[in-house]
């Protein structure tokens, strides 16, 4: 003990001291300021360590064990809590997965799919050399190519999801979004929507994504730009690479799951910050089809090899759960706020109403809620910020809370089995049907 006392606190100093400079560089460096809401909390606990540490040398001996027991009890508790919280993760994923299989199963009397997505990759190919994999856009994180991409491989059926039974094969047109690809010939277009996942349709067939629906019950031509993963800045992006002129509606889709946190990263990519800072910026994306393509093309090789040597992948695996625990990231994202909107989002939306208007065109904003509001309990926070936000532009504001989840007697079914993903057909359905409703002539 006599040799722990000498020690403990000089190194909680240190590391304090490092915290307090790491936290710095990350809030007012790479988040460039724009967190610093977020980062006054690791401040806090960087300057309260460092007063305490400092403290101890000023203390009695047995003050200073009782502050050495103290401290490694509370260091112990939350990695014992952080490690119950991925325990009890994992459990319910198990668990929820075990569940669905055998709704499904006694539903359909079908099979669940339990090949990964490069197994049935691989059996499906043998069959049709042409099929791929589903490469979001925000896959591409590497610097060294002159271009972002903003959608998939074209004219192409494209492995995606699985999270009804089966998994979704997505037939993508020219420019490698999941439409039809005559919809790009059409002399009118009524609806043009930018969005995420849930925009583009994730783990249904056509016809029942938001737009195929759109377009059945409209009669009407439906462009969907949405691609996974994609937050505000890369919806306006794409809105900038593929809008054209005989567009008559643009159907803003906004996903309060994880659009935010999108955005954080993606205010990181040079590329994607000169849509922001630059009205005439552009890529060309439209004439760099074949571009888009090879670059998705050898991210798919890439997890091939990472397949074949199947250790490397789990060790990757390992390393990222790791660094998750040391991070103590689980207790972290339980207790701290959730981020607010950034300055970006309204200058996002902003440009986005400038650049419709002067075009000519009508500009909805439709907002969809995540299951954790109908399963756990819910902040509403943000919710009400990017409402004000987007009032405050004129943008009228569809809210499939109000006027789809919240009158259901049960939230849940719209989701598939009730359980954690995207909406289901049903759910898909219901959206377009007041998308419709709220914007038709």
């Amino acid at each position: 003990m006599n040799f722990l006392k000498k020690i403990f606190f000089p190194t909680i100093l240190v590391i304090s001291f490092l915290l307090l400079i790491y936290t710095f560089y990350r809030s007012e460096i790479f988040w460039g300021g724009s967190k610093r809401g977020y980062y006054l909390t690791y401040y806090f606990i960087s300057l309260i360590l460092i007063f305490v540490s400092t403290f101890a040398f000023f203390i009695n001996q047995k003050l200073k064990e009782y502050l050495i027991i103290s401290s490694i009890s509370i260091v112990a508790s939350l990695y014992l809590f952080e490690g119950y919280l991925i325990f009890k993760t994992q459990h319910s994923k198990i668990i929820g997965q075990s569940l669905k299989e055998q709704l499904y199963e006694k539903q359909t009397g079908n099979k669940w799919d339990r090949r990964s997505k490069l197994e049935i990759y691989k059996d499906l190919k043998k069959v049709n050399n042409e099929i791929v994999i589903k490469v979001p856009p925000h896959n591409h994180t590497s610097n060294k190519y002159s271009i972002h991409p903003l959608s998939g491989i074209s004219n192409s059926k494209t492995i995606y999801c699985n999270e009804n039974g089966y998994y979704s094969i997505d037939l993508i047109d020219r420019y490698g979004f999941n439409n039809p690809d005559t919809e790009w010939d059409k002399k009118e277009i009524e609806y043009l929507f930018i969005g995420d996942s849930y925009t583009h349709g994730a783990c249904v067939n056509r016809p029942n994504d938001i737009g195929s629906v759109l377009r059945s019950i409209s009669n009407k031509s439906v462009l969907n730009l949405g691609q996974p993963g994609n937050g505000p800045l890369m919806q306006y992006a794409t809105l900038r690479e593929y809008l054209s002129s005989n567009v008559k509606k643009v159907i803003w889709v906004y996903y309060e799951g994880n659009d935010l946190k999108d955005l954080e990263f993606e205010k990181k990519k040079n590329i994607l910050t000169n849509y922001l800072e630059d009205v005439n910026f552009t890529q060309n994306l439209k004439s760099k089809q074949n571009e888009i393509n090879y670059l998705a093309i050898n991210l798919i090789k890439e997890k091939e090899k990472k397949r074949e040597n199947g250790n490397d992948e789990e060790k990757e695996k390992f390393k990222y759960k790791l660094f998750k625990f040391i991070q103590i990231l689980s207790t972290r994202q339980l207790i701290l706020p959730e981020t607010a909107p950034p300055p970006e989002l309204k200058k996002i939306l902003q440009l986005t109403k400038e650049l419709i208007e002067k075009n000519n065109l009508k500009l909805y904003f439709v907002y969809l809620p995540k299951y954790d509001r109908y399963k756990f309990s819910y902040d509403n926070t943000n919710y009400n910020l990017i409402k004000v936000i987007v009032t405050e532009l004129n943008i009228p504001f569809i809210d499939m809370h109000n006027e789809v989840f919240k009158k259901e007697q049960n939230p849940l079914k719209l989701f598939p089995f009730e359980m954690f993903g995207h909406y289901n057909i049903e759910g898909y359905k219901k959206v377009a049907e007041t998308i419709y409703k709220f914007t038709k002539d």
